[in-house]
């Protein structure tokens, strides 16, 4: 008796190690604008492999700070494939690991379902509003797309004393759904959020009113030897992953 004891004991010790072993954790550091697509997306990596995603959302400029300061996540997310590239070139990211997982899309949004109607560059000139939001054009890419577009509209100087900054796309989206701003630039895939629910107006900006939002994902090198880092990588360009890519509105690579 004593010796199935013994054995059943040494067996299910084993069996806890094993599975312990067999299921990792992925740190990952993603732009803010991404985050409900991660979130949705993480919710079957972990159904599907038992592993467990920790995340950590912001600015695309913020998250590469910190990334150069130390911060320990194992993949980056990022809005654009500029900071991406320089940790890569810093060797901060693992070389030959980049790769664009989402393209995205800007949008001009508001509550306010009768406030944006047909051409966005209407209801900016003509100024029916107190406050426009967008993100902050330095650290985060939206911000840049939407000051981009705005110059091509001619409106930058016009409604520069207007603007609200959010600090990544997260924050900007706030401003809008709490009405502290009437309307903003934001992702599309906020907009199309279903939590939105189709909700409110928007004029979709057309791809040639700014630079391209291809957004990249990379390996850093404090997740090359972690086998889950680069498991959930190859879970995000799987067909599972691409459909809810394009359900949020965002363009496939």
């Amino acid at each position: 008796m004593m010796i199935r004891i013994y054995t059943f004991a040494f067996m299910f010790f084993f069996y806890v190690c094993l599975t312990t072993v067999a299921a990792g954790e992925v740190r990952v550091a993603v732009a803010s604008n991404f985050l409900g697509t991660m979130n949705e997306i993480i919710t079957t990596f972990q159904e599907e492999t038992g592993h467990t995603a920790v995340v950590s959302a912001g600015s695309s400029g913020k998250l590469y700070a910190q990334i150069k300061h130390g911060a320990p996540f194992d993949v980056f997310f990022s809005a654009d494939a500029k900071r991406p590239k320089l940790l890569e070139e810093e060797g901060l990211a693992v070389k030959g690991s980049r790769f664009v997982y989402a393209v995205g899309r800007l949008t001009l949004w508001s509550p306010d379902s009768n406030l944006v109607n047909g051409d966005g560059s209407t209801v900016l000139s003509d100024g029916h509003f107190e406050y426009l939001a967008i993100a902050n054009p330095k650290t985060a890419p939206y911000g840049r797309a939407a000051e981009q577009t705005l110059s091509k509209l001619g409106l930058w100087e016009l409604l520069k004393d207007r603007i609200v900054q959010g600090e990544n796309i997260g924050q900007t989206f706030q401003f809008v759904f709490s009405k502290n701003a009437q309307l903003g630039f934001v992702a599309l895939s906020q907009a199309l959020d279903p939590k939105i629910n189709g909700s409110g107006s928007r004029w979709d900006v057309p791809l040639s009113f700014h630079d391209p939002l291809d957004q990249e994902a990379v390996l850093l090198v404090t997740g090359r030897k972690n086998a889950v880092a680069q498991a959930f990588l190859d879970y995000v360009q799987g067909d599972k992953s691409l459909s809810i890519i394009e359900r949020f509105g965002y363009g496939l690579p």
